[in-house]
């Protein structure tokens, strides 16, 4: 139980990765240039959607198994969050033009959550098996959760949260992967059951923020700019570092 724990505090911490871009100069960096990181945080989702998408459909055996779950998730978030208040600001504050955002923080919230709890039942179910594996899957989701975690932090400033609120809110949510951790210990059998459901739940939701939100975002502020090849090359490099990432550590 203790290394379960031990694994699941130290992928919790990887939600203060955002941290590491508002240090010193990096700060106003990333300010003037926060439309240019919701785009390559829009190519690194979709990498992520796709690599879940791959996962459900090898846990489910067949892509009939998995798809209805992705559909789901993208059904309960696009329709469901339509009857919640909108967590965000109307306007980007950085920018002197005040441009409009169509970025709602519960989604982003609510997919990291739902992804978070899978991870915990991941990292119960390595260690299970082998306390070798149990190590080399931690480090597996540590990974690609720190590229993850820096992406959805562009997410949050881009709807408009300051950055420590940011960092507060993605801390919260990772906490949920002492769901996964602590549930699955106890009940790995039944947990892992629902490994699928969760996991399609959060490709799904996280299908619907990179379309419905991020890429109309990006779409939107290129038009207002005038900045479309900029746009799509950090689009591009979000899906190159997603992908390097998902190539050469595959996630657990």
């Amino acid at each position: 139980m203790l290394e379960v724990l031990a694994a699941s505090f130290l992928v919790m911490l990887a939600s203060l990765s955002g941290k590491l871009v508002t240090w010193r100069q990096a700060g106003p960096l990333v300010e003037r240039n926060l439309h240019f990181f919701v785009s390559l945080a829009a190519g690194v989702l979709l990498v992520t959607t796709y690599a879940l998408s791959q996962e459900i459909i090898e846990h489910a055996g067949s892509l009939a198994g998995g798809l209805p779950w992705i559909i789901a998730g993208a059904v309960l978030v696009l329709v469901g969050f339509r009857y919640l208040p909108h967590f965000h600001h109307h306007h980007d504050t950085a920018e002197a033009d005040h441009t409009h955002t169509q970025i709602d923080a519960n989604r982003i919230l609510m997919s990291d959550g739902i992804h978070n709890i899978g991870d915990g039942i991941v990292i119960v179910a390595a260690f299970a098996a082998s306390p070798f594996l149990g190590v080399a899957s931690t480090v597996s989701i540590l990974v690609h959760e720190v590229l993850q975690e820096i992406s959805e932090f562009f997410v949050l400033r881009g709807a408009g949260l300051s950055a420590r609120t940011a960092l507060v809110y993605n801390f919260l949510v990772s906490s949920t992967i002492l769901i996964g951790s602590i549930g699955g210990y106890f009940l790995l059998e039944q947990f892992a059951a629902i490994e699928v459901p969760l996991l399609g739940l959060a490709a799904g939701s996280y299908l619907i923020v990179v379309f419905h939100d991020l890429i109309p975002h990006s779409i939107g502020s290129a038009r207002e700019r005038g900045h479309y090849g900029k746009h799509v090359a950090f689009f591009i490099t979000g899906i190159a570092l997603m992908a390097i990432f998902v190539t050469f550590l595959p996630h657990a």
